[in-house]
C-alpha cells in the first residue's frame, strides 16, 4: 500500500471531460493523449512496486518546489539506506540513442528523460538536505511499455527497460532493511510540501454553452442513456448505474469544469438533461452537499 497514492491530475480530469463534451483541436487532443498514456504507464509501475514485500515507504506523484523551481517525481521509494526515485516513461515503438539524444524512428527527436531525471535528482537532494536529512538519492528512468525498444543505449545510463523491471525490483527488495522514525518523518514532510495543482497547466479555453449536456455512460463514455426506474441504462453497451450515483458523478464533473458557477437544482437539471425530476436532483444535492439559501435562491456547496 503506497504511503501517498496516485490520483489523476486536475489537468487530466478536465481534459477527459472536455474530450467527451466538445471538439478538441489536434494539438489539445495529442496533449491529452500523452497525459493519459503517461498516467496509465505510471499506474502499471505502481502495481509492480506494490507487489514487492519489503520495508519501504512509497510516495507517488509528488509535485515539489525548491526556492522558485518546481519539479515532479513520478514515484519515490524511501528505503533504509537510500531514496530511490523514478521517472516513468510509457514510450512505445523503436527509439535510437545517439550523442545523448533520443530519436523515434531515426528522425524525430524527443526529449531525453535523463535531462529531467538529472534536474529532479539535484533538486530533490537539495530539498531533502534543507529539511535536515542526510540520505543518498538515486534516480532511474523506467521504460514501462513492453512494446518499447531502445537501440544503441549506453550501458552506464540509469535506464530500466521493460524486461529488467521485475529483476530490478526483486534485487531492490532483497537489499532493504527495517525503516525507522526518521524515514516516516521525511515522508510526512515531503507529502506536506506536495503542491496539489501544477502552475504549468495547459488547458484549452471553453465555456458552458459549447459543451454537450447530459450524463455519460460510466463504461463506454457515450451520452446514449435512458432511464429505467432507479437506473440509468446505456443503449450502446447495456451498462446500468443507479440514477443517484450517475447524477452525483455528473455534479462532480460540473464542479470540476465550472468551479465558479453555483450549484443549483435548475443548473444541474439543465446539465444532466435526461433526469426530468427536479425533486430527485434536489434530494441528491441535499444529501451530498451543504445547502445555502432557501427556495429558488438555494445553492449547494
Amino acid at each position: 500500500m503506497p504511503y501517498k497514492s496516485r490520483t489523476k491530475s486536475l489537468e487530466l480530469l478536465v481534459l477527459e471531460s472536455l474530450d467527451t463534451r466538445m471538439h478538441l483541436s489536434d494539438k489539445d487532443k495529442q496533449y491529452y493523449h500523452n497525459l493519459r498514456k503517461g498516467y496509465e504507464g505510471e499506474k502499471v509501475f505502481d502495481a509492480l512496486l506494490e507487489k514487492q514485500q519489503f520495508d519501504c515507504l512509497i510516495l507517488n506523484d509528488l509535485l515539489l518546489k525548491l526556492k522558485n523551481t518546481t519539479f515532479q517525481i513520478d514515484s519515490l521509494v524511501i528505503m533504509s539506506g537510500t531514496i530511490q526515485f523514478y521517472e516513468v516513461k510509457n514510450f512505445e515503438g523503436d527509439f535510437i540513442y545517439e550523442s545523448d539524444k533520443l530519436y523515434k524512428n531515426e528522425k524525430i527527436e524527443v526529449s531525453n528523460p535523463l535531462n529531467q531525471l538529472n534536474r529532479s535528482e539535484s533538486l530533490l537532494r537539495q530539498l531533502i538536505q534543507s529539511l535536515g536529512f542526510n540520505f543518498s538519492v538515486k534516480g532511474s528512468v523506467v521504460f514501462i511499455n513492453p512494446e518499447f525498444t531502445l537501440y544503441q543505449s549506453p550501458l552506464n545510463r540509469p535506464f530500466i527497460f521493460p524486461t529488467q523491471i521485475n529483476s530490478y525490483l526483486n534485487k531492490l527488495s532483497s537489499s532493504s532493511s527495517k525503516l525507522h522514525g526518521k524515514h516516516k518523518a521525511l515522508a510526512d514532510k515531503l507529502i506536506a510540501l506536495h503542491m496539489q495543482q501544477s502552475p504549468y497547466q495547459l488547458l484549452p479555453s471553453y465555456d458552458y454553452d459549447q459543451l454537450t449536456k447530459g450524463i455519460t455512460c460510466l463504461s463506454c463514455n457515450t451520452f446514449n442513456l435512458t432511464l429505467d426506474g432507479r437506473y440509468c441504462v446505456c443503449k450502446d453497451c447495456g451498462h446500468k448505474e443507479m440514477v443517484d450515483t450517475a447524477l452525483l458523478r455528473s455534479v462532480k464533473e460540473y464542479k470540476l469544469l465550472f468551479s465558479n458557477k453555483p450549484i443549483t437544482t435548475n443548473g444541474i437539471h439543465e446539465w444532466c438533461k435526461i433526469i426530468e425530476s427536479k425533486r430527485t436532483i434536489r434530494r441528491v444535492l441535499e444529501q451530498n452537499f451543504k445547502k445555502v439559501g432557501i427556495k429558488q435562491w438555494a445553492q449547494y456547496e
